[in-house]
């Protein structure tokens, strides 16, 4: 196993700090943020038994990138059908909505703690037979532990921002330890390839970005057959993936809107929904309808809050506008504007956009896509959208086009991939 100083350091460290470990986790349990009921899991502890045959185990930080993962599982499941896939992630969100959406042969756990000890604990159970980690997600201790059991590991969609680079750059020994367990590197944008090639010294491919090959999102028929009936003709669009401080400025938007359309209505779809609590002294006036509680907006609602987890796909398909939010607040880099894309929407966004930049870029360029610099052009966009019907079936179009040109990028990784895999067991 490689290990350089500061290696060894994080790893001595994590492992004395493993004492405390039950406290941080208890409150962040009290703070929504992890799930009481599977605890043990983050100790690398599993109550259910690895299952016979092949296993590849697939890992992602949140809901994006493992939404991201979905497509390459079907396919792993179309190449491999009697092999078993162990999905895992960080965040109760993306627990809830692979829920519903991994196949029968998937298997999700929380991602242990990146202690020496959990680690050993969790891939001495699991024994998978390949890795393959998305994005950004780098634990010393379970890469570096993978790679000593020989396992195939892949790193797909790398996606690294200049000062991540430039802070590697001054650990350089670690970092070539670490991006080097990897057998192979596949980079999600141009800067992540650039970077990471000078970094490493060597040629790194780009495929490009996996999200952009996602799958239509999931849509309820029935929900969306009563939903499209209580809306009628209402125009609609969609704030998606809202943070803190952004709310207050799409509410401002739609209230411009509605000086000129007063039957619009806004679906406020958040990206963390337990922050449900915080929108109160906001948005009284556009007497707010809330999802969680199952209710139906009706024509006095100007505001309907999807605080749901994997619906996504019903709001967009209620909407014809998506202004694709995280991109509002300096310290925000935006959401995959393919999302709402692939629903038809016509898609704005704000000015922070740097972890989607290609796509963004593209799409600005095919005229798919707008970026709205200042917020408070954002309400005169939608409601100048709204009032001319070709504009608004114009961008659509270009939107739905754009999106349908990127399914290539999933050939792509996987024709990549496909050498790392063991041969399929019958």
């Amino acid at each position: 196993m490689s290990q350089t100083g500061l290696i060894r350091a994080y790893s001595i460290a994590t492992q004395l700090a493993s004492p405390a470990l039950p406290l941080v986790l208890a409150r962040r349990a009290r703070a929504g943020k992890e799930d009481p009921a599977r605890r043990h899991e983050r100790y690398g502890k599993a109550l259910r038994p690895r299952p016979d045959g092949q296993l590849f185990w697939m890992h992602g930080a949140s809901v994006g990138e493992v939404t991201m993962l979905l497509p390459l599982i079907e396919h792993i499941g179309q190449h491999y059908p009697q092999a078993h896939i162990l999905v895992t992630s960080g965040t109760v969100t993306s627990a809830e909505l692979l829920s519903s959406r991994l196949p029968a042969r998937a298997i999700h756990q929380y991602v242990p703690l990146d202690t020496p000890r959990t680690a050993a604990r969790f891939l001495n159970h699991w024994k998978p037979d390949m890795a393959i980690w998305a994005e950004s997600e780098i634990w010393p201790n379970l890469i570096l532990q993978t790679k000593a059991r020989n396992i195939p590991m892949a790193l797909i969609n790398a996606r690294l921002s200049a000062k991540s680079i430039e802070g590697w750059s001054k650990r350089k020994a670690s970092a070539l330890a670490l991006f080097n367990s990897f057998d192979l590197i596949l980079a999600g944008d141009s800067n992540t390839q650039n970077g990471l090639s000078w970094l490493l010294g060597k040629d790194i491919i780009m495929t490009g970005n996996l999200k952009d090959a996602a799958a239509k999102l999931p849509v309820e028929k029935a929900e969306l057959k009563l939903l499209s009936r209580a809306l009628g003709k209402r125009p609609v669009w969609c704030a998606a993936s809202t943070h803190a401080g952004e709310e207050e400025l799409i509410l401002a938007a739609h209230r411009e809107v509605s000086k000129t359309h007063p039957k619009a209505l806004l679906i406020l779809a958040l990206r963390h929904p337990e922050r449900r609590y915080e929108l109160g002294p906001l948005w009284e006036d556009l007497k707010p309808a809330l999802r969680s509680k199952g209710e139906l907006p009706r024509a006095k609602n100007q505001v309907y809050l999807f605080d749901t987890i994997g619906e996504m796909g019903l709001a967009y398909s209620l909407s014809s506008i998506s202004f694709v939010c995280g991109s509002l607040v300096k310290g925000l880099m935006g959401h995959n504007p393919l999302e709402p894309a692939r629903f038809g929407n016509a898609v704005l966004t704000g000015a922070h956009i740097a972890s989607f930049a290609d796509s963004y870029k593209a799409m600005i360029a095919f005229n798919a896509a707008q970026r709205i610099l200042a917020p408070n052009m954002i309400g005169q966009t939608i409601t100048q959208l709204f009032s001319d019907k070709q504009a608004l079936h114009a961008a659509q179009q270009q939107a739905l086009h754009f999106a349908k040109s990127r399914d290539g990028v999933l050939d792509s990784v996987w024709q990549a991939l496909s050498p790392l895999f063991p041969k399929a067991r019958i």
